[in-house]
């Protein structure tokens, strides 16, 4: 029979949630949120501040165990694995989900080992050239290596806040990650440092699943193919970005992306 190559490829789902409700003591900050995050595609959560997009990001890392007050229910699968299984090493969990925080935040020791950190804890490389490689390599992805390949020795706190966010997504790419959690990464940056890490996700997309919190719509519309609208702890509306902003089904979409609240 003919192959048929009209038919596109099917995604591949990497993580999975399934009525995921987050309750901080007796508050509920998310409830019910079902979702898959493929491969291929870079996912926005976009609504207003404390719709709950941040408390879910951080359920596929497991991020909310650090919260004491935190309870997850429901479940999230990396690989059809629930992470939150008894067996699930947490470690492990976030070398393979790697997360990028809001405000940069490199270690406070040099470019260099900011990098070979993980991949020493996780003993991905023994030797000075292994390191080197793994180095040279995460910080060629990120689109860091031609302006600090001079100064590796240097503190990794002392560059430019936009270049500090490349490092720490760097770094992430470095214990060779297959998902890669973002909160709202631009929201400290001025808008040139912003505009390469949008290119920078772009340049990440495909190789892996990227999941991306951001209160700006127009980044968003930019840098994603698939959008979740979350509003007072509810997943109101998902699907492809383009359909989101130009054509959402539900009216608190529409209002919200339109600029009526927000």
């Amino acid at each position: 029979m003919g192959h048929n190559v009209n038919v596109p490829p099917t995604l591949t789902t990497k993580m999975t949630a399934r009525n995921v409700s987050v309750f901080y003591g007796p508050k509920q900050a998310l409830k019910n949120v079902s979702i898959d995050v493929s491969r291929e595609n870079v996912t926005a959560f976009i609504g207003p501040s404390g719709c709950g997009k941040s408390t879910f990001l951080r359920c596929f890392n497991r991020m909310n165990d650090t919260v004491a007050s935190a309870r997850v229910e429901g479940e999230i699968a990396l690989d059809g694995h629930d992470i939150y299984a008894a067996d699930m090493d947490v470690v492990q969990l976030r070398a393979r989900v790697g997360m990028v925080f809001q405000k940069p935040n490199p270690f406070p020791k040099s470019i260099y080992e900011n990098i070979a950190y993980g991949p020493r804890i996780h003993g991905l490389a023994r030797s000075k050239a292994d390191f080197d490689v793994i180095v040279e390599s995460a910080l060629k992805r990120a689109g860091l290596w031609d302006e600090v390949k001079d100064r590796l020795g240097e503190s990794g706190t002392a560059m430019s806040g936009g270049q500090q966010q490349r490092l720490c997504i760097a770094r992430a790419i470095a214990v060779d990650p297959e998902v890669i959690l973002m909160d709202e990464p631009c929201s400290a940056l001025d808008p040139i440092a912003t505009a390469k890490i949008e290119e920078l996700i772009d340049d990440l997309r495909g190789r892996y699943a990227i999941v991306i919190v951001t209160h700006n719509m127009q980044q968003a519309a930019r840098v994603s193919q698939k959008t979740a609208f979350f509003h007072l702890g509810t997943m109101v509306e998902y699907g492809d970005t383009s359909t989101i902003f130009t054509n959402p089904v539900e009216a608190r979409t529409k209002d919200y992306i339109t600029g009526r609240y927000g």
